[in-house]
């Protein structure tokens, strides 16, 4: 089935565009604009970790793609230091330029993301995840859609193409491309066990206010399938 995702993210690859991802992030993860001073005080020292290593992770997008000028060295050094001080905390193991706008992780927990997967926005994870290549000598890695769920415990391995919307069961082992937008996949083997998708899965009204917003910047930070995007470039070809 063609046009399994319909959309590429670019990268952070601008101030702009490091606002936009850590205001979708804000919005999945459900934090107030304008919190009290107690709550500003939390965030401000970290107490709301994952959120806290998301900020860290998109400045450290920021400072990797745009500014490579040696005068910023020490600046990435530091915010290096505290994504591995967190990492073993939460138990995250995420590199740069991976996850599209929007990204929700629930809960601390092993998380393990190859380096060369992509995935698209309004992404939202449990624990337990693994997202990477079948075996040492394939560096194939999956490319995952827009809103997509993936459960607890799941397993997404290889060069495989994960479709919009696609809700992934916990303990679900998928190594075959899911071209069909909108369905739910579990098992291991992951098969298809449903036509219902994330947009059935989420309740009603849950994510309107996230994908309202990236739907309004997606023509701005994004480009379509006939374009190829750098991972770890942070731009556009």
């Amino acid at each position: 089935m063609e046009n399994a995702i319909s959309t590429y993210w670019l990268p952070i690859n601008s101030k702009e565009a490091l606002k936009f991802y850590l205001e979708a992030d804000r919005i999945a993860h459900s934090i107030e604009k304008r919190l009290k001073i107690a709550r500003r005080i939390k965030y401000a020292l970290g107490l709301n970790r994952i959120w806290h290593y998301q900020r860290l992770l998109r400045k450290a997008e920021y400072f990797h793609n745009c500014k490579p000028s040696f005068i910023f060295k020490p600046y990435k050094a530091y915010l290096s230091l505290r994504l591995n001080r967190l990492r073993p905390r939460l138990g995250f193991e995420i590199p740069l330029n991976v996850f599209g706008p929007g990204l929700h992780i629930s809960h601390y927990g092993s998380i393990v993301v190859n380096g060369n997967a992509r995935i698209g926005a309004n992404c939202s994870l449990i624990n337990l995840v693994n997202i990477g290549q079948k075996t040492e000598r394939d560096e194939a890695a999956p490319t995952i859609g827009d809103n997509v769920f993936i459960g607890s415990g799941a397993r997404v391995l290889g060069g495989i193409t994960i479709a919009d919307g696609t809700v992934i069961g916990a303990n679900s082992v998928v190594t075959e491309s899911i071209f069909e937008p909108h369905t739910t996949v579990a098992g291991a083997p992951a098969r298809k066990i449903s036509d219902c998708g994330t947009d059935s899965f989420w309740p009603p009204g849950e994510r309107d206010a996230l994908l309202n917003y990236v739907a309004a910047h997606k023509e701005r930070f994004s480009t379509d399938n006939s374009r190829e995007v750098l991972v770890h470039g942070g731009f556009s070809i």
